[in-house]
């Protein structure tokens, strides 16, 4: 199944609010939650979920009731051994 990452802004977003939000995103109704990353400063984040498509990101959002910027699929990803190995350094 593909994954997504998407991209929101929620400037002075705290740990807290994020605690109170994962129970509603953990139902994953629509979409299977993977990863989020935060920086609680700015209040960039990017989460990455697994879905049928992107409109299937888009609804989970809705029904959790969380703004996105945008949400782009990933066709391609690499770890840092893949990348040494690639380079010719594994």
């Amino acid at each position: 199944m593909p994954l997504y990452l998407s991209l929101h802004q929620a400037p002075g977003l705290s740990e807290e609010e994020i605690a109170g939000n994962a129970p509603e995103v953990a139902q994953q109704v629509h979409a299977t939650f993977r990863h989020l990353y935060v920086n609680t400063d700015t209040g960039f984040i990017v989460t990455v979920y697994e879905a049928e498509n992107a409109k299937a990101v888009e609804a989970e959002f809705e029904r959790v009731g969380f703004p996105f910027d945008a949400i782009h699929e990933i066709d391609f990803s690499q770890n840092a051994a893949e990348l040494a190995q690639m380079v010719g350094k594994a």
